[in-house]
């Protein structure tokens, strides 16, 4: 399927360049997206042990607030890319936040569960349309040169805002109710949407195709026919999982005995995604060197290592080592094992990564 707004080449592309204020203003709208995106995913995580005692759910019917989110994102994100090849770039991405923002003010203040979940709901599938078009734009608007810079920009917005959802909501809801705790991150989500509308640049290259989903089928077909695509797939599929069941869980051990945390230091667990945020470019460097196949080995082995001592950790501080542990290495698999197989359809295979990646962490936590 041929890209809607291929202009790599093109002398008739008008590019983004570094140095320039449209190149601060994007960098700056699409990192305010990134963190607002994972903010909003990702900030009931540490809620769920106060949602199983408020709707006397056990944790994993209060655990459905997030894996409702990440399974409908999966599979909207296989329909914005394409929709926006037909309604431009940016109408999609803006709808998609200030949506997702409203839904998540509406969460925290809906009476039942049921609804709660239909918000949450709500909120992947919006949150689908920044997700799948945000690297799309980068690569159409950006000179080739500076497109690393600004992807790296990017997804350090989506690193921090996966961690500051996780770590604001879990320290305000010691302090506060889970329903304020929602509606500062979604306060917060709404004026990123704003800041991302306000400043992100109107796209120059973009070129509208008519919607073809033969053509899209098509697409997503070849790449389960590649010898070793499927099995990135499944490895991001497996990988995602246990790193988010982990988090999703470790907060009810940590609340009971014997450790009786207090809600506001297991929120603070979320700190250790710094060493996750870092670990990505190391480990992706030392691949370079030492070879993709012998880092990600190492980095499952001493994954598996952490998680083996989390679970039979005799104390809170171990628990945060060891979680900084599984953190550093699981983003460094990530980050090792690429595989850079040429395709013409780079658009629908980010979007089977991504699925595998968000579908697990709704499985591995029906579990």
């Amino acid at each position: 399927m041929k890209p809607a707004t291929s202009t790599f080449g093109d002398s008739s592309a008008s590019f983004i360049e570094k140095g320039t204020a449209e190149f601060m203003r994007t960098a700056l709208a699409l990192f305010a997206g990134g963190f607002a995106t994972f903010a909003l995913l990702y900030c009931v995580q540490p809620l769920m042990p106060i949602l199983s005692h408020d709707f006397s759910l056990n944790a994993a019917q209060a655990s459905l607030s997030l894996s409702i989110s990440t399974g409908l994102m999966a599979i909207g994100m296989l329909v914005t890319g394409p929709i926006s090849d037909a309604v431009g770039r940016k109408p999609v991405m803006v709808a998609a936040l200030f949506s997702a923002a409203l839904c998540t003010l509406l969460s925290a203040v809906v009476p039942t569960w049921t609804e709660i979940l239909i918000m949450r709901a709500l909120v992947g599938l919006s949150l689908s349309g920044l997700a799948a078009v945000g690297m799309t734009y980068l690569g159409e608007e950006i000179h080739p040169k500076h497109t690393g810079l600004a992807m790296g920009l990017y997804i350090a917005g989506n690193a921090v805002g996966g961690m500051s959802g996780r770590l604001i909501s879990g320290v305000l809801v010691d302090f506060t109710t889970w329903r304020v705790a929602v509606l500062i991150i979604g306060g917060i989500a709404l004026a990123s949407a704003i800041l991302f509308a306000k400043f992100l640049p109107a796209s120059r290259n973009f070129r509208p195709i008519r919607l073809n989903p033969k053509a899209l089928t098509d697409g997503f077909s070849v790449h389960f026919k590649d010898a070793g695509l499927p099995w990135l797939f499944l490895e991001a599929f497996l990988l995602m999982g246990s790193f988010v069941t982990m988090f999703n869980y470790i907060g009810y051990r940590l609340l009971a005995e014997p450790y009786h945390m207090s809600q506001a230091l297991v929120g603070l667990l979320s700190a250790a995604y710094l060493a996750g945020i870092y670990s990505s470019a190391k480990v992706g460097s030392l691949a370079d060197k030492y070879g993709r196949r012998s880092m990600f080995m190492v980095s499952i082995l001493v994954m598996a290592a952490g998680l083996g001592l989390t679970m039979a950790s005799p104390g809170g501080r171990d628990f945060t080592r060891d979680g900084c542990n599984h953190i550093w290495l699981l983003r460094g698999s990530f980050s090792c094992k690429q595989l850079d197989r040429p395709t013409h359809c780079a658009r629908e295979r980010a979007g089977l990564v991504s699925v595998s990646l968000f579908l697990l962490c709704r499985i591995e936590r029906r579990r």
